[in-house]
């Protein structure tokens, strides 16, 4: 368990998106800016989905299809240089649905630009409506 983990996350269900693919132009190289490279995406959301399924009411849920738009276009748009960074927009786009309360964010760059044979490079964060983010006031929300 992490720190953010609390008890009360026990009680939440859990949406999972895994493999969403992006062709992007992240990365630190010029050659990445310029050509760009896929990125892969798993996206995990906390949230309670009893009041969905006992009223089978998508307005009480996230609706993934339109989550996994949302993701593939903030991660498409406006390049960074650090896929943490990346990682942190997704983040947030996920902690906007206001049924959210923790994300799980997976972000693989399998053609990084590394010089030996490797399978893939992930970065992977966890954020919470609780958590404040970095270089906010200690009282800011990262909801």
């Amino acid at each position: 368990m992490t720190q953010a983990h609390t008890a009360h996350d026990d009680d939440l269900d859990v949406l999972t998106l895994t493999g969403l693919e992006v062709f992007a132009n992240h990365g630190v190289f010029d050659f990445e800016r310029a050509e760009g490279q896929r990125f892969v995406l798993d996206v995990s959301a906390w949230l309670d989905t009893a009041a969905a399924a006992s009223g089978d009411d998508l307005g009480q849920t996230v609706h993934y299809g339109e989550l996994a738009v949302e993701i593939v276009e903030a991660a498409s748009n406006d390049p960074v240089d650090l896929i943490e960074t990346l990682a942190e927009r997704i983040a947030q786009v996920v902690l906007a649905h206001a049924a959210v309360q923790r994300t799980r964010v997976v972000v693989h760059k399998p053609d990084a630009p590394i010089t030996v044979s490797f399978a893939d490079v992930t970065i992977a964060i966890t954020r919470t409506r609780s958590r404040t983010r970095p270089g906010s006031s200690a009282g800011e929300a990262a909801a």
